[in-house]
Parts: C-alpha cells; sequence; structure tokens
C-alpha cells in the first residue's frame, strides 16, 4: 500500500495527521500485530517528527504544508515527512544529557529508540528535507505461543 497526505504546518493537524496514519496501518497491520501497542510507539514517533516540522522547519510559515509518505510491504513500513525548511545538520546533533537538565536534543532519541531504521536528508538545493522512519512490525504472537 501506498498513501500519501499534505497538511498545514499546524500543531492542531496533529490529529488528522495521526488519524491518517493509524487509521491506514490499522487496515493493514491489525490483525496480523499487537496493534495497541505498535499504535501507541507510532503515536509518539509521529507526535515527535510532525511537531519538530512545525516548531522548527516551518515555524514561520505555517502556510507551508508538510507531505507524509507511507509505503508499507509485508509487515515492514516506511513513513517520509518532507519539509522545506532550512534543514538540521545532524553533525551538530548533542545527545542529550539527562544531569545537565538539557531541554533539546530528545526527540532524534526517541526517533532511533523506536524506529529499526532513522535517516534524515537534506536535499541539495536545500528547499526539501525527508525524514525517513523505517519499521518492521513484530507479528502477533500465536495463541499457542502466548500459552
Amino acid at each position: 500500500m501506498r498513501t500519501e497526505l499534505q497538511v498545514p504546518s499546524q500543531l492542531q493537524f496533529l490529529t488528522v495527521v495521526e488519524t491518517w496514519l493509524l487509521g491506514s496501518l490499522a487496515i493493514e497491520f491489525e490483525e496480523q500485530v499487537d496493534w495497541p501497542r505498535q499504535a501507541n510507539r507510532l503515536r509518539l514517533v509521529l507526535a515527535e517528527a510532525y511537531s519538530n516540522v512545525v516548531r522548527h522547519a516551518h515555524r514561520d510559515r505555517p502556510q507551508v504544508p508538510v507531505l507524509m509518505r507511507l509505503e508499507t510491504k509485508d509487515l515492514d513500513m516506511t513513513l517520509e515527512i518532507w519539509d522545506c525548511g532550512r534543514g538540521f545538520d545532524l553533525a551538530t546533533y548533542l545527545p542529550p544529557v539527562p544531569e545537565a537538565k538539557q531541554e533539546s536534543g530528545y526527540g532524534w532519541l526517541i526517533l532511533n529508540r523506536l524506529m529499526d531504521r532513522v535517516e534524515y536528508r537534506v536535499q541539495a538545493e536545500g528547499d526539501r528535507n525527508c525524514l525517513s522512519l523505517v519499521a518492521s512490525m513484530p507479528p502477533k504472537p500465536k495463541a499457542e505461543d502466548v500459552a
């Protein structure tokens, strides 16, 4: 399955984005995976990724849309989130140090902990960037495996 959604860069659209993503994935995976657990994981990932685009990449341009593309195959999913911001230089990323009461940097850590693969590409022209989030859904245990 392939689907995409284009939404304004405004936090109030997070519920629209969440409904689209989780609804699409439920159709594909609900019977095959522990859907409540996977939905919670993906809800957190999506909230982090979408809010970063709104708060950082499109901060001063809420009229610029965010493009999301979802592709599934078997039990694998890839979500691409495209923005038109200046881009983030991963070379400048410093992992958070909780003891230092660091306020930022946790998003990248969360994404990498919850997804199998996270990639960020800044386009050469600098006008489009893509955050790619990839995960394999673990199959739902069979009834005889649970006992």
